[in-house]
């Protein structure tokens, strides 16, 4: 049994059953036993590897949608980038090394990091030393933001509900027999999922994540005023249905119960969600991330780089560049939602 499993138990015992939203905190964020604050989850020695991770070309791509939505907003100088949960800082190393020959575009440039990782913060400082960084996108300065957010929505707590007649019962956690059990409320009437009466049978489940929205609604909020771009990359789709909650842990599906702390816990993002709750800024059509990729020239940077390349390397290269773009690797399962503002052109890659 792990620390804060036993942690857990006895808080249930004590004061009732958790919400999803409520274990997931814990488990995530306790500032002892958490997750995200005891380790550098990335890599082979973690528990999952993310784009920027499996190669440079990711954040070249991204890196050059950004530039494009800068020069077609008339380059402001300065601006904020900016990057909510920028991991080990891989992105926006690649980010920055695929924009320096655009010019005035690192002149104009604001690093800001949002991480509330000490120990990821300490992977990115070695990358990005100019950065500034803070744990909430309410602090960050003032000005068009051009954002990217790459795997952050998925691990923000969600709540699951499953309907009951024409209420709804809360799945929660609680404990049965010393372990930790997944367990249903009683019947209520839920003003927040009336709407969802409508595409919804008996039994069925929807996930909703207030903070989510909540920061979704900041960012649209920011573009709409001050103009910038955001592009939120994750896996996921448009409408919540059915159970997404679950864990990862050595790079392998495990029980989001069974090791509290020691595995990462996510679900799929309901994209919908967070561009209605953006509003008033535009989104541009969701996206799959394999044709966001192509469309900006992945396949044409694969072909340069594969001809330094030989043996081992090389074959890597190109497994590399499958597994970001094949529909049946990330290329389907990742989606870009771009937010920008009602005056500028949806951004480069994201065209209906």
């Amino acid at each position: 049994m792990t620390a804060l499993k036993d942690l857990l138990i006895r808080q249930i015992e004590a004061t009732g059953p958790l919400t999803i939203a409520e274990y997931m905190t814990t488990c995530l964020l306790h500032p002892v036993h958490g997750y995200y604050t005891t380790r550098d989850p990335l890599g082979a020695a973690g528990d999952f590897t993310t784009a920027p991770e499996i190669s440079q070309m990711f954040g070249e791509m991204v890196g050059l949608c950004l530039a494009q939505s800068w020069l077609d907003q008339g380059a402001p100088n300065p601006f904020v980038l900016a990057e909510l949960g920028p991991g080990r800082g891989t992105l926006m190393a690649d980010i920055f090394r695929a924009t320096r020959a655009v010019p005035g575009f690192h002149a104009a440039a604001q690093l800001h990091l949002i991480e509330a990782s000490p120990a990821l913060q300490a992977e990115q400082a070695k990358r990005l030393p100019q950065a500034e960084w803070h744990t909430d996108i309410s602090s960050l300065p003032d000005g068009p933001v051009f954002l990217v957010a790459n795997e952050f929505f998925d691990a923000l707590p969600i709540r699951q509900f499953q309907r009951d007649g024409s209420g709804w019962r809360e799945r929660m956690v609680g404990v049965e027999d010393g372990k930790l059990t997944i367990g249903l409320s009683s019947t209520a009437p839920l003003d927040a999922l009336v709407h969802r009466l409508d595409d919804t049978q008996d039994g069925q489940m929807v996930e909703t994540s207030a903070p989510a929205c909540a920061i979704a609604a900041q960012i649209g909020t920011r573009i709409s005023e001050q103009g910038g771009v955001a592009l939120l990359i994750d896996y996921g789709g448009w409408h919540s249905l059915g159970d997404t909650f679950q864990a990862l842990e050595h790079h392998s599906y495990a029980d989001p119960l069974a090791h509290p702390g020691k595995a990462d816990l996510t679900a799929h993002v309901d994209f919908e969600a967070l561009a209605l709750a953006a509003a008033p800024a535009q989104h541009a059509k969701l996206c799959p991330q394999g044709v966001f990729l192509e469309r900006l020239g992945i396949t044409a940077r694969a072909q340069a780089l594969a001809t330094q390349l030989s043996g081992e390397a090389l074959e890597a290269h190109i497994a590399a560049h499958r597994r970001l773009t094949h529909p049946e690797e990330m290329g389907s399962l990742f989606k870009i939602l771009a937010l920008f503002p009602t005056s500028a052109p949806v951004p480069a890659g994201c065209e209906p």
